[in-house]
């Protein structure tokens, strides 16, 4: 009994050993606030670099910029799955590493419905444009000045805020160059507002990329999926071109299931074509061809990822001929124009 007794007490004091080995938190981002004049309050947000932002090696780098509205619900999931598919340490590199930026709701209802929505009891609806202005004339030149920014940046929102981040890809301006609507709310765009916005539309927009999921709520939604369904096919009607948009519906998945898939499939779709890898790279001409095609899709200039032409010119570089050496030192140089 005895021996029992101590046996039981020598694992209780392990147990204890392990819970007060306390190395330090994980830490995932930062908290930050900025006072507002256009807004007239004070407004939260959270930030998250890449694992390669203090690295002396990348202090040369600058990264795109995510804004994700429902920071307080979305910020840790989407954080951790930019870092999966961007860091090094993954080795997946289907998406450049980014800063993710979370902004902590104080009003969703007024800061996230463009239009003024009337109802018998008065409302503080339709105050997008300033949240809207809020970003682009106070928050995103911040972050311009305290960070190492590229001019490239991703809108995300859901539900009324995927409502407003489609209303601001329809916008003549924005700051943004590419956006993911997650199952919006349209339920205030009913036929006749839906055509007045896109009457509006300019060929600005076109230069943007969208992507728009759309969730099953079953015979709860079919309304708002309709009118997803409409929106995309006249814009698609509207586009001079092919239309740097998708749209795509989620069977299996509800309006609060929906925002981490449809992230993901956002994100890569935006990005499709960045993850190549380098045993599907024919020569240096084929590499640069590549990349501009995806810069001339997504409006702005994406050069190989680091890490794509290090791999390339160092097997080049183990080749057994001269030839295959000659072409290693192209991708260094490469390398070193980016």
């Amino acid at each position: 009994m005895k021996r029992n007794f101590l046996a039981v007490l020598l694992v209780l004091i392990g147990i204890n050993q392990v819970k007060s080995q306390d190395l330090g938190p994980i830490v995932i981002g930062t908290k930050h606030s900025l006072h507002s004049d256009i807004l007239n309050e004070e407004r939260a947000y959270w930030i998250s670099l890449p694992d390669s932002y203090h690295e002396k090696e990348s202090y040369h780098k600058r990264y795109p910029v995510l804004i994700v509205l429902d920071g307080n619900l979305h910020f840790k999931p989407i954080v951790g799955t930019v870092n999966y598919l961007s860091s090094d340490f993954y080795r997946s590199w289907k998406i450049p590493e980014m800063i993710v930026v979370g902004i902590q709701n104080v009003d969703r209802r007024r800061d996230f419905t463009p239009d003024k929505i009337i109802t018998v009891r008065a409302n503080n609806s339709g105050g997008g444009d300033r949240f809207l202005s809020f970003l682009e004339g106070e928050l995103l030149p911040e972050l311009d000045q305290e960070y190492r920014t590229a001019p490239y940046r991703i809108l995300f929102g859901h539900s009324l805020g995927g409502l407003l981040a489609t209303h601001a890809y329809m916008k003549e301006k924005s700051p943004f160059n590419s956006f993911i609507a997650v199952d919006p709310s349209f339920g205030t765009w009913d036929t006749e507002t839906m055509d007045q916005k896109l009457n509006t539309l300019t060929d600005r927009s076109f230069e943007r990329f969208l992507y728009l999921a759309t969730a099953n709520w079953g015979k709860r939604n079919i309304r708002n999926r309709d009118r997803h369904v409409r929106l995309y096919e006249s814009l698609n009607s509207k586009s001079k071109g092919e239309l740097p948009a998708k749209l795509e519906y989620f069977e299996n998945e509800n309006h609060n299931s929906v925002p981490i898939i449809a992230f993901y499939n956002g994100i890569t779709t935006i990005f499709e074509g960045y993850g190549i890898s380098y045993r599907d790279v024919q020569d240096i001409s084929h590499l640069t061809q590549h990349f501009q095609a995806l810069s001339e899709r997504l409006s702005w200039d994406f050069r190989p990822p680091e890490h794509l032409v290090n791999q390339l010119g160092y097997n080049m570089l183990q080749g057994r001929n001269e030839t295959d050496q000659s072409k290693a030192l192209e991708f260094f140089l490469l390398k070193s124009k980016g």
